[in-house]
C-alpha cells in the first residue's frame, strides 16, 4: 500500500504504516522533546526536524490537497495519524503556517503568493507568526492600532504586536494592520505577509509562569512592505481573519491530547500508592470528564467531515474551542490532585530534551505542574472563552 495515497477504509493497514513509519523516524531525541512537552510548542529545534521528517515522507500537511503537497487521506486517516504521532510522543512543530496561513493562502492567495510561500512552509524551512493581539486589542481585536499607510508599491507600518507565539524564532509574520483609519473598525483593516528581516521590526521574547519562552512582543518602526504582500483585497483584512480564526479554533483534535491526559491520570490513579486511589468522588469526577471528551471528539469529527466536504466550520469551531480549552483544564486540575506533592517541585530544566540528570519530581509528574500552568491561558489566546460563547449565541443558538 502506499501510504501517501492509502487504500480509502483500510484503516487497520494504515495505522500500522503509520506506527511503522514513527519506530524508525522518531529518535529517542525527538520523542524525549514530545514527552516534555508541556503546552502546544515543543522544543523549537526537535519539532523543526519532525516537520522535515514528515515532509520528506510526504507527510508535511496532512489536511492540505493534493495539488499544494497534501497527502490526500480522508477524515479518518488523518485522525489515526494524529492520534499515532501524539502517543508515540512526536514533538509539536510551530504550525502556523501549515494549520492557519496554508488555508488562507490557497483561498485568498494569488498564483504568485501561492508559489512563493506553500513550499517553505510544508517544509518547514519558513517559520510563521501571527501578528494578530496588541497591548489593549485582544478579544476586541477589531480595535487593532498597528498602521499600514500606502507609498507608491509599498505599505510603511508601524506599531506593535503582543502574545506573538515563536516570533523569535520565525522568519515571517502574517499581520493585520489598519490601512483605513477612517474607516469602520473591521472595515479598515487588511492582512500583510511580512519577512521578521525587514529593517525596522524588532522582537521582545519573555517568559510565561512555567519559565518557559514562547511569547514575543513584535515592534514594527517604519516597515517598509511590498504591496504584492497584501493577501485578499486592502481593507477586507477581516473577511481574511475571520477565515483564520475558524481554522484555528475548530482546527484542532483537543480530543486526542484530552484522551491522552486521562490515560495518565488514570496510571496516576491506578497506583495503590495514590491517594486518590479507591475515592469514589474522584472516580465519578474523572468519569464525568471521559463522557465529555467522548461528546467533544464527535463534534470535532463532525466538523473535519464537514471541512473536507468543502464547508466552513463556521460558529461551530467557537464551541470546540470553549469545550476543549475548558476540559483541558479540567484534566490539568485533576492530574494536579491525583499527583499531590510529587507536582510541587520546581525544576524547569527538565523540560529540556537533551536533559539527562536527576528529577526532583517522580518521572511520570515533571511536567504536570507546566502543563497546568499553562492550561491556565488556552481560555484567552485564539479568542477568550467569553467571546467565544458570545459567537455561539448569535450564530449557533439565534439569540
Amino acid at each position: 500500500m502506499n501510504a501517501s495515497n492509502p487504500i480509502p477504509g483500510d484503516y487497520t493497514a494504515f495505522r500500522a504504516t503509520v506506527r511503522e513509519f514513527l519506530a524508525s523516524a522518531l529518535t529517542p531525541e525527538l520523542a524525549r522533546a514530545g514527552e516534555r512537552t508541556t503546552s502546544v510548542f515543543s522544543d523549537f529545534e526537535a519539532g523543526r526536524q519532525w516537520q522535515s521528517a514528515l515532509h520528506a515522507r510526504g507527510w508535511g500537511a496532512p489536511e492540505w490537497p493534493l495539488e499544494h503537497g497534501g497527502t490526500g487521506w480522508d477524515i479518518q486517516q488523518r485522525y489515526i495519524f494524529l492520534e499515532e504521532c501524539r502517543l508515540a510522543n512526536a514533538p509539536n512543530p510551530v504550525m502556523m503556517g501549515i494549520q492557519m496561513l496554508g488555508p488562507m493562502l490557497m483561498h485568498f492567495g494569488t498564483e504568485a503568493q501561492k508559489a512563493a510561500y506553500l513550499p517553505g512552509i510544508i517544509s518547514g524551512d519558513d517559520v510563521w507568526c501571527q501578528g494578530y493581539s496588541e497591548p489593549g486589542s485582544g478579544s476586541d481585536l477589531a480595535s487593532l492600532k498597528t498602521t499600514a499607510d500606502r507609498d507608491g508599491d509599498e505599505y510603511v507600518v508601524n506599531g506593535t504586536k503582543i502574545w506573538t507565539s515563536m516570533a523569535h524564532f520565525a522568519n515571517w509574520i502574517f499581520c493585520l494592520v489598519r490601512t483605513d483609519k477612517a474607516a469602520k473598525p473591521q472595515a479598515g483593516i487588511s492582512f500583510l505577509l511580512i519577512d521578521m528581516a525587514t529593517l525596522g521590526i524588532t522582537v521582545t521574547p519573555f517568559a510565561s509562569l512555567d519559565g518557559e519562552v514562547e511569547q514575543c512582543q513584535v515592534f514594527f518602526e517604519d516597515v517598509r512592505v511590498p504591496v504584492s504582500n497584501l493577501l485578499g483585497e486592502e481593507n477586507q483584512g477581516w473577511t481574511v481573519a475571520k477565515y483564520l480564526l475558524e481554522f484555528e479554533r475548530g482546527g484542532q483534535h483537543f480530543t486526542i491530547d484530552l484522551k491522552k491526559q486521562l490515560r495518565k491520570l488514570q496510571r496516576l490513579v491506578g497506583s495503590d500508592a495514590n491517594a486518590a486511589a479507591g475515592d469514589p468522588t474522584f472516580a465519578f469526577r474523572i468519569a464525568e470528564t471521559e463522557i465529555d471528551v467522548m461528546a467533544l471528539e464527535q463534534t470535532e469529527l463532525r466538523i473535519k467531515g464537514s471541512v473536507a466536504a468543502g464547508e466552513h466550520p463556521g460558529a461551530l469551531s467557537s464551541l470546540v474551542k470553549v469545550s476543549g480549552t475548558e476540559l483541558g483544564q479540567q484534566c490539568a486540575e485533576l492530574l494536579i490532585e491525583a499527583a499531590g506533592q510529587g507536582a510541587m517541585p520546581w525544576q524547569s530544566e527538565v523540560l529540556a530534551p537533551d536533559y539527562q540528570g536527576p528529577t526532583a519530581a517522580p518521572e511520570e509528574c515533571v511536567t504536570t505542574m507546566a502543563e497546568y500552568i499553562n492550561s491556565r491561558a488556552t481560555t484567552i489566546y485564539g479568542g477568550t472563552a467569553e467571546i467565544q460563547r458570545g459567537i455561539i449565541a448569535k450564530h449557533v443558538l439565534g439569540l
